[in-house]
């Protein structure tokens, strides 16, 4: 079996080429379009699509270099925390505590259907969590960190690429879902958004946008990235500091932690300098870094890792997805308000509870693309599925591996 290297500026180079041609499919089919499936997602399934086809039939095997996405993943929460103000974070506080709760109610159902499924497909019990929340909520990194360690408990050899496999189908799941709840529980409530809020992500795509140049000046970007590298700046020496008190924690939590904190101190000890905070310009480079973020990711997913584990990955998978929409209709929707915010704030739960983060931005922001801006969400779902969540899921995670 050949193996080709795709060394890191191609494959970036790769990941814009693939938001292009999401855009593309986005626009020309219908299904795409009407239920606002985002086009990172739509142009790394089809091209994650042709890597299966050339391992199939060539035998050779695509493995990208990830370097830049890493990047873009910790440029794109320092934006989202610089977008933040804390009179919204003191306004959405019980909205915060209420999705927390929400989610580690899912997180426990999320684990016992995983138990369920692994009951009836005679693997052993602790197996559950990696087609639990150790893989779906918790991702890639979470189902490597524990794959090993529940192999060597139970000694089922496929634990690690069974929780592998679980997050990258979940990943596809997640991103193709939560456009479709949003839409009907939109329609079905006539709800609306705002257009009277500052972009924070999800710009429109338009082929258009070079005619005004006035709104993105060079400058206008050039400051917004200065504030988003030195938000990572100062979130990188957070985070070392972080690691040596013993908390294992992503570096895009302490990067998007620093960026609140500065778009709600350097303006008013500053007042006189101008701050990319809401700016046009600040939500291009958040939009270009979450697109391309997910269009690598998407991409380079080896699909065929899904068809040699086969029945217990799909079968599993299919009841975490009917459990999940039920959990989002019955209960979080209802829960949160009922709104056009509470709608766009289901699409993002479904993309980090079968998914992951970026996922979940994903998913709002093709969504609000076409109905309106719910700035709120965008603050306020990363700080529970990126931050409280982690933390929660390692207890949950350890109470069902222990069962």
């Amino acid at each position: 079996m050949g193996v080709i290297e795709v060394p890191a500026f191609v494959a970036v180079t790769i990941g814009i080429v693939v938001f292009f041609l999401g855009a593309f499919l986005t626009r020309s089919v219908a299904f795409l379009r009407d239920f606002n499936i985002p086009e990172p997602v739509s142009g790394g399934i089809a091209v994650a699509l042709g890597s299966w086809a050339i391992y199939a039939f060539a035998g050779r095997e695509l493995v990208f270099d990830l370097a830049v996405r890493d990047y873009l993943l910790v440029a794109f929460f320092a934006t989202i925390g610089l977008n933040a103000r804390f009179a919204d974070l003191m306004r959405g506080g019980r909205l915060l505590v209420l999705l927390l709760g929400l989610t580690i109610g899912f997180m426990f159902l999320q684990n016992l259907v995983g138990l369920i499924g692994v009951t009836l497909f005679d693997l052993p019990r602790p197996v559950s969590v990696l087609l639990g929340s150790a893989s779906l909520i918790g991702g890639h990194g979470t189902a490597i960190a524990w794959g090993p360690q529940i192999e060597t408990l139970t000694g089922f050899e496929a634990a690690e690429e069974m929780g592998i496999a679980a997050a990258t189908l979940g990943l596809v799941l997640a991103a193709l879902i939560g456009g479709p709840i949003a839409k009907r529980l939109i329609d079905k409530n006539d709800l609306h958004g705002r257009d009277d809020a500052d972009p924070i992500v999800g710009l429109e795509f338009d082929e258009e946008d070079d005619d005004t140049p006035e709104e993105v000046t060079h400058i206008g970007l050039m400051r917004a990235m200065l504030g988003v590298h030195v938000a990572i700046f100062f979130g990188f020496i957070a985070h070392e500091f972080i690691k040596d008190a013993g908390l294992q924690l992503p570096l895009f939590v302490p990067c998007l932690l620093v960026g609140i904190i500065m778009s709600n101190t350097v303006p008013y000890v500053m007042p006189n300098l101008t701050w990319p905070a809401g700016s046009r310009a600040l939500a291009v480079v958040s939009d270009f870094c979450l697109s391309v973020f997910l269009a690598m990711s998407l991409m380079s997913m080896q699909l065929w890792t899904l068809a040699e584990l086969g029945g217990p990955v799909a079968g599993v998978l299919a009841m975490q997805v009917v459990m999940t929409v039920a959990f989002i209709l019955l209960v979080v929707f209802p829960l949160i308000g009922r709104n056009y915010q509470a709608a766009v704030l289901s699409a993002g739960f479904a993309g980090f509870a079968l998914g992951a983060t970026p996922t979940a931005i994903a998913n709002m922001s093709s969504v609000t693309k076409r109905y309106g801006a719910a700035p709120l969400a965008f603050i306020i779902l990363p700080l529970v599925s990126a931050f409280f969540v982690d933390l929660a899921n390692a207890f949950m995670i350890q109470f069902f591996v222990g069962l």
